[in-house]
């Protein structure tokens, strides 16, 4: 699913808000077999650069996932997307040795697969089925659960999360399937964090 940008940060009834990360948009899957890809939304394969992903992917989630997330590396109280860039072209040994230093989280968004296409479920259906995975394996780091939240209050407070690397907020529809390469989700980007 693509972006469209959008002024206000008002949610409107009939969404939620998610927080939006600093970081790489990626898709994670693991397949039977112990295959794992972690691709950029462009279709770039990642797995590589961030082993602690993959090897993470394959001892927490179970074979025939999909998740949409974020990649994002934290340093101190703040994400570093500088950080992630310089991971991302470093494979082999050298990424071995950046995981170390600069850990790689995947915060979850959004699923896809779960021994089936999901796709076509309603966001607020994808939503409980990803925080049901969460519960149900007891995922921990690197995974993160993104927030989630249908109380405008609440979306509003979390544009005061700035300085750890929000850059603003985006908006589903409840009852919106998931459509790859279609402009559906609504962005807000915070004044602060605009160039």
């Amino acid at each position: 699913m693509l972006t469209t940008p959008v002024s206000v940060p008002d949610l409107r009834p009939g969404c939620a808000a998610e927080p939006k990360w600093d970081g790489y948009r990626a898709e994670l899957a693991v397949y039977a077999g112990g295959r794992v890809l972690l691709r950029s939304r462009r279709g770039t394969d990642m797995t590589a650069s961030f082993p602690e992903i993959r090897s993470a992917a394959l001892a927490q989630l179970p074979a025939d996932t999909g998740i949409d997330g974020e990649l994002v590396v934290w340093e101190r109280d703040r994400l570093a997307f500088e950080r992630l860039q310089q991971r991302l072209a470093r494979p082999g040994a050298a990424a071995a040795q950046a995981a170390r230093e600069w850990p790689a989280h995947f915060v979850a968004f959004d699923l896809v697969h779960r021994g089936d296409d999901v796709t076509g479920w309603p966001y607020a259906r994808r939503r409980a089925a990803l925080e049901e995975l969460f519960a149900e394996r007891g995922l921990t780091a690197p995974f993160t659960l993104c927030p989630s939240t249908t109380d405008p209050a609440l979306a509003r407070e979390w544009l005061s999360w700035t300085a750890a690397g929000v850059e603003g907020l985006c908006f589903k529809r409840l009852e919106e399937s998931y459509r790859g390469g279609v402009r559906s989700w609504r962005k807000y980007k915070n004044a602060m964090n605009c160039s």
